[in-house]
């Protein structure tokens, strides 16, 4: 998986900066914990940090070459490849010879053989970074839907680059500031394409290739998500899906290290579950699986407007139908409530997003299965690919004219912003900034030619999520596993299976009524009935009251400190009166707005940013 890190300095010779890019190279250390390098030639200097899954001995990196001129192409790449045997026998063809086993290699020998042109003939998640000596140009590429984070800052005579934000703040050059729009992008949970919150950072955006030379900064597209017509009836449609799934999975259990599942006992969990359990027992092999659980949880479970059922019981229906070596990872309110753990994701977050206990027992999951496997399947993004929120069966969320997981998460967490002071909440103005946005995210999908009012409305509400919605729980994911040196992977964001299901008419995606039709029928082979059977539930969240009260504690410490920065922006009554509410009884926005302040209140603890209000 890994970390990477660069400097490009048309202005001068980066051999005595050494010690600076080492620095940004090494905050990528819980990225790849196996091995480090840097590679400083001339105006370019490359950082890495290695979490070997490939070729063990042979991937050290950065990787260069020799064009037969002279001149050295050098990379750092971060992902993985799932076609690259392909590539290395097409390319072998061509004349090329390979040192080494590793995907980075064939990444290497691709562009040396298509330039840019390389991205279009990936299958995988990636972030890497090229400097072509005789073209004078870093070339940055990031796969098709965002899984592997890219971030760059422009400088004066160049750029600075890295897997995350805190590979560039650690550069003097980059500035540690954020201002009105970072902010808002804090707030909204809307995924502004391109947007870093950091003032003059940038994101690489999914798909897109970003080449810097003397002359500046160019932007090209290599992927979009495209509106085609689908010819398939359901049984064709059931069966493509099927084969696309066998095919994923089988390319993404490629490793040299241990692999295992993540199972949370829904759909797209055991779907993915069971179909590697059925390709590993033809080798002689089983899966492992692991789940997160709280503690007394399915005891004492209490269904709500999200959440059903809990996932215990199901989790284990499937670890037996499949027959995984299953663990169960149990944590406890004193656990996710924990300064040291919430402080420790927000590190590797890079921004306070407040997604409380959300994200913490994601993280000490995480590093609960990283003692045991280096590789993880998970089912992220199935939701948004096969339609399984309830919003894209909400009326109201369907005829709202913004992002439709927002008409829906105004009635579980109240106004968003409300812990606000009225003077930033006033210079915010997120009403305003959420419906640009909007307006902005649905410009640009196209029509298909006699498509019904109806049938648009639903591509636009399937688009939004495909580009918008998933790309911050990608991050999420990627964030909390690699912080650990865990590498997840996604096959359900195979782009080839994203744009089969995009421009499936929503009538096939839930021609049974329910959610994720497609996906149920074609997997339903590899699913205990019970799975099978079962309402969406969403990732878990602890429903134990002494979590509140942990979190009232905090945000009782933080009130003991009135010249806290945060209340530059937060409300102390706000605060006061959630810190003071029966924790028993407290309203779920009052929760939200606790976790978020307090990872407010650490985030500035952490990164001093200066915060620009006008």
């Amino acid at each position: 998986m890994c970390g990477i890190a660069g400097w490009i300095s048309f202005g001068r010779d980066l051999a005595p900066e050494h010690k600076t890019v080492e620095a940004m190279t090494e905050t990528m250390s819980c990225r790849g914990p196996d091995d480090s390098g840097t590679w400083i030639s001339g105006p370019a200097a490359l950082g890495h940090r290695r979490l070997a899954v490939i070729d063990l001995p042979g991937g050290r990196q950065p990787m260069s070459t020799e064009r037969p001129s002279g001149e050295s192409v050098a990379m750092v790449y971060s992902g993985e490849c799932y076609n690259f045997e392909e590539l290395r026998g097409e390319l072998g063809a061509r004349g090329h010879r390979f040192t080494t086993d590793s995907d980075t290699e064939v990444v290497l020998h691709g562009y040396l053989e298509w330039g840019e042109a390389v991205a279009e003939r990936l299958n995988g998640m990636y972030a890497f970074a090229i400097w072509d000596e005789r073209e004078q140009k870093l070339v940055m590429i990031r796969d098709r839907m965002g899984i592997k984070p890219f971030y760059y800052s422009a400088t004066e005579d160049g750029v600075l680059f890295g897997s995350e934000p805190k590979a560039i703040l650690a550069n003097p050059l980059a500035r540690r500031e954020v201002g009105l729009d970072g902010l808002r992008e804090l707030f909204t949970l809307i995924k502004t394409p391109g947007h870093a919150v950091w003032e003059g950072m940038r994101e690489v955006e999914p798909g897109t290739v970003v080449t810097v030379s003397r002359t500046g900064v160019r932007t090209t597209a290599y992927w979009t998500l495209e509106t085609r017509e689908h010819t398939d009836d359901r049984d064709t449609s059931v069966a493509h899906v099927r084969d696309l799934l066998e095919d994923i999975v089988s390319r993404q259990l490629v490793a040299d290290v241990p692999r295992c599942t993540l199972l949370s006992g829904g759909l797209d969990s055991s779907a993915l579950t069971g179909i590697a359990a059925r390709q590993l027992a033809a080798q002689g092999e089983s899966v492992r699986s692991f789940a997160v659980d709280f503690v007394g949880h399915t005891d004492n479970f209490v269904a709500d407007e999200l959440r059903a059922t809990p996932d215990g019981p199901f989790v284990h229906d499937v670890a037996a139908d499949s027959r995984t070596q299953h663990q169960d990872i149990v944590l406890s309110s004193a656990e996710l409530a924990d300064p040291d753990v919430r402080a420790r994701t927000i590190r590797a977050r890079d921004l306070p997003m407040g997604f409380g206990d959300i994200d913490t027992s994601l993280h000490l999951l995480f590093k609960a299965v990283r003692e045991h496997s280096t590789v993880a399947l998970s089912g992220e993004s199935a939701d948004e690919v096969f339609g399984g929120y309830k919003q894209f069966f909400d009326p109201e969320a369907r005829r709202a004219d913004t992002f439709p997981w927002l008409a829906g998460l105004a009635q579980m967490i109240g106004e968003q912003g409300r812990f606000l002071t009225e003077d930033v909440r006033n210079a915010l103005d997120l009403s305003t900034y959420v419906d640009d946005g909007y307006a902005q995210a649905v410009s640009g999908i196209e029509r298909l030619d006699g498509e019904s009012d109806f049938d648009f409305r639903m591509r636009k509400i399937c688009h939004l999520h495909l580009t918008r919605f998933v790309r911050v729980l990608l991050d999420r994911k990627d964030r909390a596993s690699m912080a650990v040196g865990l590498e997840v992977r996604v096959p359900f964001c195979d782009h080839r299976l994203v744009e089969y299901v995009y421009n499936t008419p929503w009538n096939l995606k839930s021609f049974d009524g329910r959610e994720k039709s497609l996906l149920r029928e074609a997997t339903a082979d590899v699913l205990p009935r019970s799975v099978y059977e079962r309402v969406k539930s969403p990732y878990p969240s602890t429903q134990d009251p002494q979590y509140v009260v942990a979190l009232q504690k905090n945000a009782e410490e933080i009130l003991a400190r009135p010249s806290h920065r945060l209340f530059d922006l937060v409300s102390r009554d706000w605060l006061k009166e959630a810190a003071t509410a029966d924790s028993e009884q407290i309203p779920p926005g009052h929760r939200h707005g606790l976790e978020h302040i307090i990872d407010l209140a650490l985030w500035m603890d952490m990164y001093e940013p200066g915060l620009t209000l006008s």
